[in-house]
């Protein structure tokens, strides 16, 4: 009886374990027929990119109303024009303005008038400085010659100089008149004779010239000297008072604060005459013509918009997550939905310094130049804009959509045999489909699975952002 109870015991364990044996073997073979979603790892380039949108702008921008009111008389310029700074593009009728700016135009003139006279003091006043100085320099000398006529008319070393030249001339009229004495006998047409009589004539000459200077070097200044002397030191005196009074009397000049008044009135009555046109502030293109000539018009009515388009910019918005992704200098491309089939090319020329929030996320504004604009490219399009932050080349790449998180590491499900294996990777870079696979036991060619079965996952897509 015991023994039968055992064997029956058996039975039922192995019909028990069978039973739930076929229903795993079941539940494997239903799991290995799941339709998985299924991507390839590859071997290839990764290109990182940040995408952002933003609108073209010129380089500068100025919209011109007009401060006054009045009838636009004049109309210099049409929509695509070229025009230069200070260039005027309308002008009101002279009979439209107000009262106000139509006698400017005669203040202007009396203004400008006292303001050259206030300076043409100050250029009398140092006229005047420079003459006085000139003549006190004149008196001086003057006085100087004059007191030098009450002394010898040479100093010791000039004299001693002369006496000895007077000395030197002596000698050489005696070395002469020795050596005609040895050729005066001999006939008149004698070469010796007449060459050293020639030379005793020179010699004797040379000494009356030095006895003169020495005469007129030893004694005094004779009264013509005198007279002539006194009557410069008179003519120098009156020179000298005539600059000084003149000195005297505008030595003071204009007084800074009077220049400064007329300056400023002369500024305010052209800036009142300024408002009777309106003038490109910069160079650029004319690109919004909204007047005609005859229009009235009142303070703030728009006429002109100027565009410099000399460079065109794009300014995005990117998140903080991004923003030390980014640097002035770095490549963009960039597309535009009214231009087909075209890509262009910029680079970042400033990158913000201060964020902005905007529903929560802090954003910075980036600067954008195009480098390769055309006429296509208009100031308002918006841009669709992706700055390359990473290029790899040659590297094994996953599929982000394969990427999950398992307890807390990145893992992918290899399919092996019909059934999802995970996996652990590291990754590197990313783009917005595939992350750079760093290390981890996959291979080119590995099949990974897109979507495995919630039983094999323990957490969300590690790509949530």
């Amino acid at each position: 009886m015991k023994r039968r109870t055992i064997i029956v015991v058996i039975v039922i364990v192995l019909v028990v374990g069978g039973f739930f044996g076929f229903r795993a073997w079941q539940t494997a073979q239903s799991q290995a027929n799941t339709a998985y979603q299924t991507d390839k790892i590859t071997r290839g380039r990764l290109i990182a990119m940040v995408g952002a949108t933003g609108t073209v702008r010129a380089n500068q921008t100025a919209v011109m109303a007009w401060q006054t009111t009045g009838q636009i008389g004049e109309i210099n310029v049409e929509t695509g024009q070229r025009v230069q700074a200070g260039d005027v593009l309308g002008r009101l009728s002279q009979s439209s303005l107000p009262q106000t700016i139509i006698l400017a135009e005669a203040d202007l003139v009396s203004a400008q008038r006292a303001l050259q006279n206030l300076q043409e003091s100050g250029l009398a006043r140092a006229q005047a400085q420079l003459a006085l100085a000139q003549a006190e320099d004149d008196l001086t000398n003057a006085r100087n010659r004059r007191t030098s006529k009450d002394y010898s008319r040479a100093s010791d070393l000039t004299l001693e100089e002369a006496r000895t030249r007077l000395s030197l001339a002596e000698d050489e009229v005696a070395r002469y008149e020795d050596l005609y004495e040895q050729v005066k006998n001999f006939s008149a047409d004698n070469t010796a004779r007449l060459n050293i009589y020639s030379a005793l004539l020179n010699a004797r000459r040379e000494l009356e010239l030095a006895q003169a200077n020495l005469r007129y070097l030893e004694g005094g200044p004779d009264a013509l000297e005198v007279e002539e002397a006194d009557a410069s030191v008179a003519l120098a005196q009156a020179t000298y008072d005539d600059a000084l009074r003149e000195w005297e009397r505008i030595k003071d000049g204009p007084d800074p604060a009077d220049i400064r008044a007329a300056e400023a009135r002369i500024a305010a009555i052209e800036a009142s005459l300024g408002l009777a046109s309106l003038s490109a502030p910069f160079g650029g293109t004319i690109t919004e013509v909204n007047a005609r000539v005859g229009d009235q018009v009142t303070p703030g009515t728009v006429s002109f918009r100027l565009d410099d388009l000399s460079r065109l910019l794009v300014d995005v918005q990117i998140p903080e997550a991004d923003i030390n992704r980014l640097a002035v200098g770095q490549p963009v491309s960039m597309t535009f939905d009214a231009i087909l089939g075209k890509e262009y090319s910029g680079v970042i020329i400033e990158v913000g310094r201060v964020g902005t929030p905007v529903t929560g996320i802090v954003n910075f504004k980036v600067s954008i130049e195009l480098q390769d604009k055309d006429e296509s490219v208009r100031p308002g399009m918006t841009a669709a804009v992706n700055i390359v932050i990473n290029q790899l080349e040659n590297v094994l790449l996953v599929p982000n959509r394969a990427v999950r998180l398992r307890e807390g590491q990145r893992v992918v499900y290899l399919l092996k045999l019909g059934i999802p294996t995970a996996v652990p990777i590291e990754i590197g870079a990313q783009s917005d489909l595939t992350s750079e696979v760093i290390s981890g036991d996959v291979k080119e060619g590995d099949t990974v699975v897109l979507n495995p079965p919630t039983q094999f996952e323990a957490g969300q897509p590690p790509f949530m952002r």
